[in-house]
């Protein structure tokens, strides 16, 4: 039975060779792996791991990042609205997401600091609210019946009654009235 070469038989230059034919091949193994993989097709299972390409990566990556920067913006833009005489006017026909309840509207009032929601409540009037919670000042989000401080949890009614704590108090609200088809917001 014949051991295995030894550095004086084989040479130092023979057994680098063999090392990287034996690495080569692993690469090309694994580079196999990925050839024929285009985007938009399932991921390669290599070595009983599912694998994703770069590609998918960094799609993934960059839509979860976008959906969290709308999240934390509030998701929507507010509609510019010029006040006169410190009244806003919104035609109620113009804006048919506060026909009905659950209805709202993100509205950036010239010369306001911040935005006012105007929401539709189930009895069919309105209600205009400052979206700045009272704890500590962050910007809330409407998440459905109610409205949510996604700093520390804060929760109110779509009246601006507190929910639940720590913010003690209502969110600010502003005026309004109905005058024919059209919604009267009083601003500060």
């Amino acid at each position: 039975m014949r051991s295995a070469p030894t550095t004086a038989e084989t040479g130092p230059s023979r057994m680098a060779t063999s090392r990287t034919a034996e690495t080569a091949g692993a690469r090309v193994g694994r580079t196999a792996a990925c050839v024929g993989r285009t985007a938009g097709t399932a991921p390669a299972r290599v070595e009983g791991r599912t694998t994703t390409s770069r590609r998918a990566f960094l799609a993934r990556s960059c839509a979860a990042a976008l959906g969290t920067a709308l999240a934390a913006c509030g998701g929507v833009a507010a509609l510019p609205v010029t006040p006169r005489d410190g009244v806003v006017r919104l035609a109620l026909r113009d804006h048919p997401g506060l026909a009905g309840p659950g209805g709202w509207l993100k509205i950036a009032p010239a010369g306001l600091a911040h935005p006012v929601y105007v929401l539709a409540l189930a009895d069919g009037s309105h209600v205009a609210l400052s979206p700045v919670c009272t704890h500590q000042g962050c910007t809330v989000d409407i998440a459905g019946r109610q409205l949510v401080c996604p700093c520390h949890g804060s929760t109110y009614e779509r009246t601006g009654e507190v929910v639940r704590g720590p913010a003690e108090r209502p969110l600010a609200r502003y005026e309004t009235r109905r005058e024919g088809g059209a919604l009267l917001i009083r601003l500060p």
